[in-house]
């Protein structure tokens, strides 16, 4: 069995629903680490998505964020493959 997928978490300080990225596992793996110091400081990052786009966030916007297992679910809002 393959591992569950995963994806970036972003919750914005302007509230609404949160945006979900999907990642591959190395990425997942770095901002795992890094997503603390990231809200924490407001860094502008770029992050590689799953499909092979770069997105580019400024954490000054977001309020929290974090690592999650991908489940598909297609009540996901702003959800970005």
């Amino acid at each position: 069995m393959s591992a569950a997928k995963r994806a970036l978490v972003l919750h914005l300080v302007g509230g609404g629903e949160p945006v979900w990225v999907a990642l591959d596992e190395d990425t997942a793996a770095d901002l795992g680490q890094r997503l603390h110091q990231l809200v924490k400081t407001g860094q502008t990052w770029n992050i590689p998505a799953a499909d092979g786009t770069t997105l580019v966030v400024n954490f000054a916007h977001v309020a929290t964020a974090h690592v999650a297992p991908l489940n598909g679910d297609s009540r996901m809002y702003g959800y970005v493959k």
